[in-house]
């Protein structure tokens, strides 16, 4: 009979570098594969699973939500996509929100909102300035707006109004504003660029520059969100305020689920001029409800305040132990293990094999992203593990 990763083989798309194995359930931050071998899993979906894996109370409320609605479309109302987003407009201190179902499908969404007020408030501006590294999606329109151009350059002539500065240099930002700008679109901590942090005043000034010229920030934060930097929003620990952010990965807990906040300056959508069939899902939302709740009011974002202490601590001390870890990045449960040599997806193969999900995210830079509920016992075991792979390395 064959595998799974076989019979893959035969019927997908390979778009995926993919380790052999098959993981088939999971409890808080491990997994098992097929063959009942278990991970600690410190990559939790991409920063997606934030209560980890067969959480009850979770698994309770999607059940729950099954038998009576799934899905009945935007035509109508539905108390839990009021409810959550009642949620999430009271924690970020925004005024208007819509749904969709993936990071991507918002950030189309807040450049498509950007666009519009642009042209209604800026004479017709729709250019949007966007950082090197940056990622926010693969729809045509984000990787356009991604700074990588590997990411836009394979899909021919790129959505048209986009341009891009170095992600932290204030200057060279500043120098490309122009009459033509509508908005600046940063992540407050590049994720997919390798956990790149921004010095403490570049979010303060980007705001300023922002107010001064009258056009819009919008922050993406699909991977900093929910959460995962220790406070709910990555905007919050800057002390500014986004026109228009976006949501994704963590804010599901896994069920696919999106959205887009603006204030109500920026929120010009009128009937009409966006839609989703799947935005907004009773299901989706029910699920997102929980695990909002879960992060806001039932202690787990002060679990995740607690871990991520625990965590530098312990990149430190593996920093003391081996030449090979000259730092770290990042903040909260969003880090960066940065290495002396461009070995990380080598290191990161061997800890899949020792036990260890991890994440090579640039070739010296390793990505940790465990669920916000990680134990510090979940921990120890992931780096005893890392730190045995890189002996083999030293």
């Amino acid at each position: 009979m064959l595998s799974i990763p076989e019979r893959e083989a035969k019927i997908h798309m390979n778009m995926f570098r993919r380790p052999p194995m098959t993981l088939v359930r999971g409890k808080g931050a491990r997994v098992e594969d097929s063959d009942g071998k278990s991970y600690v899993d410190c990559v939790a979906g991409i920063a997606v699973d934030a209560l980890g894996h067969g959480h009850s109370g979770l698994a309770e409320v999607i059940a729950e939500q099954a038998k009576k609605l799934i899905h009945v479309s935007n035509l109508y109302y539905s108390e839990p996509q009021v409810k959550l987003g009642e949620m999430l407009i009271n924690s970020s201190g925004l005024d208007r929100l819509f749904f969709v179902n993936s990071g991507a499908e918002a950030n189309e969404g807040a450049i498509k909102l950007a666009r519009k007020w642009g042209i209604q408030n800026r004479d017709g501006a729709f250019n949007i300035i966007s950082t090197d590294n940056s990622f926010h999606g693969r729809t045509m329109t984000t990787v356009a707006a991604t700074g990588t151009p590997a990411y836009r350059e394979p899909f021919g002539p790129p959505t048209p109004g986009f341009e891009f500065v170095p992600f932290n240099d204030f200057d060279a930002l500043k120098q490309k504003v122009n009459s033509e700008t509508a908005a600046i679109l940063l992540e407050p901590i590049q994720g997919e660029g390798g956990v790149n942090e921004p010095d403490p005043d570049y979010l303060k000034q980007v705001r300023d520059l922002c107010d001064s010229e009258g056009i819009l920030l919008i922050l993406d934060e699909v991977q900093t969100g929910c959460g995962r930097t220790g406070k709910m929003f990555a905007f919050q620990h800057y002390g500014i305020m986004p026109d228009i952010m976006t949501l994704a990965k963590g804010l599901g807990g896994g069920v696919p689920i999106g959205a887009v906040l603006a204030s109500e300056k920026a929120a010009v959508f009128q009937p009409g001029d966006h839609g989703s069939t799947f935005g907004g899902n009773v299901l989706a939302c029910a699920a997102s409800e929980y695990v909002v709740d879960q992060i806001l009011n039932q202690g787990v974002l002060e679990t995740v305040n607690q871990r991520a202490n625990y965590l530098e601590n312990k990149i430190e001390q593996l920093e003391d132990r081996s030449d090979l870890v000259v730092g770290q990045r990042g903040k909260g449960l969003l880090k960066a293990i940065i290495l002396r040599d461009e070995i990380s997806a080598d290191v990161v193969g061997k800890c899949i094999a020792a036990g260890l999900l991890a994440n090579p995210i640039r070739p010296n830079a390793i990505r940790l992203m465990p669920p916000l509920i990680v134990t510090e016992d979940e921990l120890d075991d992931a780096f005893e593990i890392l730190e045995t792979v890189l002996k083999e390395f030293e």
